[in-house]
């Protein structure tokens, strides 16, 4: 027995029913309203150039299927109208037309073949790509008519497509309803792939980066202008609903914006006159990284720019420097006629376009002898990216990767190419020998075309007699919180895609200096002379300027060596004469019964004190030890000690001695020195007196026991600091 069959019946009439479907519908508006999102205004529809521009990419982004399973067949040629392009709006909102049908190919084709139009109607090949595009809209605007405007010009093929729309609205509209029902799906959007989902909702919530150009204004005037208009400076984007702006913790000329605030944004001054201009935080993060490694006349080369505001971007940062941006790669001379013109209206004065390649760059071009940084930002996966529309139509300019984009992944053999190119272009970007840095950055999260190609590339360096190798440099950028202090412990610089930012990956290599190799101050003024820098200053009177400092130098260094000389001399005679008069003052001493010896170290105060040869052979060493304190702490204490001859005891009397002069031992980090200062001090010793006990014993000398009678000279509980 045949099974009842359950049918979705809709009659033309029913348009309430039609109006119950409209939540149904394939666009990501319901799921953002789940998140908080603003409320997204309802559609009116696009200009016709529009369609039919989306029309034309779609046909080559389209999914192809096998032969047999084939109903519905797309032209190979595009549209007429194909070379109407309209301006960057109009482009940006085609490409996103474009993009949206891709991800519903499937759908939609099932919507046209059970609502039999496909292959009831005689439709011609070549407009399959604009009825299925301008079904996705007409779904999207819950099947309502659309509003032109009235100064609107109209095409034949659009106006035709949208009449045969017309006119099966409620048959369309059941076949949603059944797919719907068949999924068991709240709305078809969550039939798409996870990956799809994830980015749709993150592209939804998305902050928007605008860097400022200051070249034609400053960050206090932005500030001020944005305040006046109603818009209020945090320190963070918190409430999507506000009207605020921040500033980026990476980039200090970087501002942050609420995503709904785009359409009211682009209508302000500040961006119709390119003071603020948007663009996504991987392109600054990377600019910025260049600009952190530059000396003044530091030149760079762009490799892979990709849009115009990044090398833009790397002329605003660099403008009070003497600094050349080489961009090279630009083949197409409208594209090049095109940068100039926006160049200008920037205020962008030193970039420089090269029509070649970058791998057909000779090494020893002399228009990049100066060059000192390299920016290498190849074209990735752009797995990191959110928004592949913005990815496309700014960096990439591959519609093909929106195929990828559209089921969440990139195929392997893709990749692989890909991988290839990337690892081609960094290592002949460390084969210039000028070169003293490489900034590598992609927009991608995937290892294999980021750390797995840098670490490739350093490892395969073929180093010449003269170059030295690189090396991984760590971030030059400010790390922001503890996730990026670890992301970054292996000295790449990664962000990961996230609802505030897309996903970003930086990595930077560093030459190291040849030790032999040193700049002097006249090769570092030549080469300013060669950029005309040093316009009226003679170079001869400055090195004639030079030699005089290095001759009075090599003169003062001769007298302070003569002054030392005539030191030791003075230290040697005094020594002489106080040895003979020790010698003559000892015949008239008395000698007393041998005392038991007792041990003490001995201590030279000066390399110029010799030491006896040989120790004495009597029990009896009679040692003097003469203790000088100086007013200061940090003095220098002087030693002497003198051997009595054999077998007589000294008796100890006050001596004025006259000691030669001396230095502060600690007036320098390296202590004691044997030069002499040039000021001098001159100590005497008198009779012992008491020493404040504030004074420090010094740490050079043991304390000496002393017999129980006292010596004749020696006043009875008097310390005696010479001991």
């Amino acid at each position: 027995m045949q099974e009842p069959v359950t049918a979705v019946v809709v009659t033309e009439g029913d348009l309430e029913e039609t109006g119950d479907l409209a939540p149904l519908g394939l666009s990501a508006d319901a799921a953002s309203r789940e998140k908080g999102s603003p409320e997204v205004p309802e559609k009116t529809g696009y200009p016709d150039s529009v369609y039919v521009m989306a029309a034309n990419v779609f046909l080559g982004i389209r999914m192809e299927k096998s032969p047999e399973k084939v109903i519905i067949h797309y032209g190979k040629e595009p549209l007429p109208f194909w070379s109407l392009r309209g301006d960057e709006s109009s482009q940006r909102l085609s490409y996103e037309l474009a993009f949206s049908t891709l991800k519903y190919q499937d759908i939609l084709e099932t919507i046209l073949i059970d609502s039999y139009i496909f292959p009831s109607t005689t439709i011609p090949d070549h407009l399959s790509s604009l009825v299925i595009v301008m079904l996705y809209d007409f779904q999207d605007r819950k099947f309502q008519a659309r509003v032109l405007p009235c100064n609107e010009e109209s095409i034949s093929e659009v106006q035709e497509v949208e009449n045969l729309l017309n006119s099966f609205k409620t048959k369309l509209a059941a076949a949603l309803a059944r797919y719907r029902i068949k999924h068991d799906a709240l709305s078809i959007y969550h039939i798409l792939p996870e990956t799809v989902r994830k980015q749709e909702l993150r592209a939804s919530t998305l902050p928007l980066y605008a860097w400022i150009n200051t070249c034609k204004i400053s960050p206090e005037e932005v500030y001020s202008d944005l305040q006046k208009k109603g818009y209020n400076k945090v320190k963070s984007i918190l409430n999507l609903d506000d009207k605020v702006f921040a500033v980026d913790q990476h980039c200090y000329n970087v501002l942050i914006f609420p995503s709904h605030l785009k359409k009211d944004l682009i209508n302000i001054d500040l961006f119709k006159d390119y003071k603020l201009i948007f663009q996504d935080k991987s392109r600054s993060l990377a600019v910025h990284s260049v600009r952190a490694l530059l000396n003044m006349d530091d030149d760079i080369l762009m490799v892979n720019t990709g849009s115009w505001y990044t090398a833009a971007h790397m002329s605003v940062l660099t403008n009070e420097n003497t600094s050349k941006i080489f961009v090279c790669g630009v083949q197409s001379q409208t594209k090049d006629t095109d940068g100039k013109k926006l160049f200008t209206k920037m205020g962008c004065k030193n970039i420089e376009i090269l029509h070649e390649t970058f791998m057909n760059i000779e090494l020893k071009d002399q228009r990049l002898q100066n060059v000192r940084v390299i920016l290498l930002l190849p074209r990735c996966s752009g797995l990191g990216i959110s928004n592949p529309v913005e990815f496309i139509l700014n960096e990439h300019e591959d519609t093909s990767f929106l195929k990828d984009f559209s089921q969440g992944g990139i195929p392997e053999t893709k990749l692989q190419i890909l991988t290839q190119q990337q690892y081609e272009q960094l290592t002949h970007a460390m084969k210039f020998s000028n070169a003293q840095a490489v900034v590598y950055c992609t927009c991608s999260v995937n290892p294999e075309e980021n750390e797995v190609v840098v670490k490739k590339a350093l490892e395969g360096q073929n180093l010449g007699i003269k170059t030295q190798p690189y090396r991984l440099s760590p971030p030059v950028l400010p790390l922001c919180s503890l996730k990026e202090n670890y992301l970054s412990t292996d000295k790449f610089f990664r962000i990961e895609p996230s609802e505030i930012t897309n996903g970003c990956f930086l990595s930077i290599l560093i030459r190291e200096r040849d030790p032999s190799e040193t700049v002097s101050v006249k090769d570092v003024l030549a080469r300013a002379a060669a950029k005309g820098l040093l316009d009226g200053i003679d170079l001869e009177k400055s090195s004639k300027r030079e030699k005089k400092k290095k001759k009075k130098s090599k003169l003062s260094l001769t007298k302070a060596s003569g002054n030392d000389n005539d030191i030791q001399t003075k230290i040697t005679e005094f020594l002489n004469r106080e040895s003979k008069a020790a010698a003559n003052q000892s015949e008239t001493l008395t000698t007393k019964p041998p005392l038991p010896q007792k041990s003490m170290t001995q201590v030279g105060a000066s390399s110029q004190i010799r030491k006896p040869s040989k120790p004495a052979n009597t029990p009896l060493v009679a040692t003097l030890t003469k203790s000088t304190y100086s007013s200061r702490p940090g003095e220098q204490q002087t030693n002497f000690r003198r051997s009595r001859p054999e077998g007589r005891l000294l008796s100890l009397k006050p001596v004025e001695i006259i000691l030669p002069p001396v230095m502060f031992p600690f007036s320098s980090p390296q202590g004691v020195r044997p030069q002499m200062p040039t000021e001098h001090f001159s100590y005497h010793w008198v009779a012992p007196k008491t020493i404040p006990s504030y004074f420090p014993t010094p740490p050079a000398f043991r304390k000496v026991e002393k017999p129980k009678e006292s010596l004749p000279s020696s006043p009875l509980g008097r310390p005696r600091p010479w001991l």
